[in-house]
């Protein structure tokens, strides 16, 4: 016959081996998140992959996968769809979809390029200086590309009859070529992109072209951001705390050392041009997430003035049905605090 205390102890035993297994059951119950990025894998993704390597996802109980997208226009109605959790998307795409369609519409958390990157490349000794010179011209990017997606809007503002330039689609890998060859007058694109893609080809972005930039006439848009699928949200908004805590690490982590960020990438694509991927990941830091307000907001965070000017701007030259609330397109309380997130961005040379 088995003790009474023998028994408890057995009950006591049985109890913590219980409790122990619990633990290590939550342990492997990690929060799965899929996440579509803006494009393939490139230097500037950098950040994302370092943060999976080092574990800062896994620490916040988080099992990521990041997908290859195409374009930062294409990441919204993927996120919206249910296909991903989260998307590295343009956030004017995200504006015009939730004038559309409030009720399934992801929403912004934390922005990462906070200046405009778009624009459009001509040659250097073209005809064409300024937006005016575009009616009775032939322009051309890939479908989802961000910048051409913004064209009305660039008309409306610069006053010019978007009817008159003719409009052609293109595969990304033959835009610099077909501008070169004169089968179009101008490209769509980012302008960290145009640049690299240009120099990867033997074209010289500083002597060769002409970057006509959106900023330049009055559209000082947000654009790529973290966005995450309201239904998401809803069931697990500690995961997307989580996921911004460990990006926010991967940033900084890639601003101190951003050939580790670019080993990163390789990893996942070994065909890259390690110097050229690492050169771009610079400029998108210097170019794309260097607003002079990430000094006082911190990066991640928005200037909800400038923000609530960019969906009118948006608007107004796509016709949208209706104006969202700036709260309805980005929502900041998953951020990490202030403290925690960089005030000034520059990569380690």
């Amino acid at each position: 016959m088995i003790g009474h205390h023998t028994f408890r102890g057995m009950q006591a035993l049985a109890l913590a081996l219980a409790v122990s297994a619990g633990s290590v059951a939550t342990a492997h119950a990690q929060t799965r998140i899929k996440l579509i990025l803006n494009w393939k894998y490139e230097g500037p993704q950098g950040m994302f992959f370092l943060a999976d390597d080092r574990g800062y996802f896994k620490q916040e109980g988080l099992d990521v996968t990041f997908d290859q997208g195409n374009g930062s226009g294409a990441a919204v109605p993927q996120v919206a769809n249910g296909a991903y959790d989260m998307g590295f998307g343009d956030v004017n795409a995200l504006i015009e979809y939730t004038a559309k369609k409030p009720e399934n519409a992801p929403v912004g958390v934390y922005s990462l390029y906070n200046r405009p990157p778009f624009a459009i490349a001509v040659k250097a000794d073209g005809p064409i200086k300024t937006p005016a010179d575009f009616p009775g011209r032939k322009l051309g990017g890939p479908a989802n590309d961000g910048a051409l997606k913004l064209f009305p809007a660039l008309c409306t503002i610069a006053k010019i009859d978007c009817a008159k330039v003719e409009m052609s689609n293109m595969q990304p890998n033959l835009r610099e070529q077909m501008l070169m060859q004169g089968q179009v007058d101008g490209v769509f694109g980012y302008v960290t992109t145009l640049r690299f893609a240009a120099k990867g080809i033997g074209i010289d972005p500083d002597t060769q072209l002409r970057l006509i930039r959106f900023g330049d006439y009055g559209m000082d848009l947000y654009s790529n951001s973290i966005i995450v699928s309201s239904k998401f949200i809803k069931e697990h908004p500690e995961a997307v705390k989580g996921f911004l805590k460990a990006l926010t690490k991967g940033v900084k982590d890639a601003m101190a050392d951003p050939n580790a960020a670019v080993a990163a990438v390789a990893k996942r694509e070994p065909l890259i041009k390690p110097d050229l991927e690492l050169a771009k990941l610079q400029a998108t830091m210097a170019d794309d997430m260097s607003h002079p307000e990430v000094a006082t907001i911190g990066l991640g965070d928005i200037d909800e003035a400038r923000m609530a000017k960019s969906i009118e701007i948006l608007v107004q030259a796509k016709e949208l049905p209706r104006a969202p609330a700036v709260k309805e397109i980005f929502d900041r309380s998953f951020m990490p605090p202030l403290a925690d997130r960089p005030t000034a961005i520059k990569a380690a040379m």
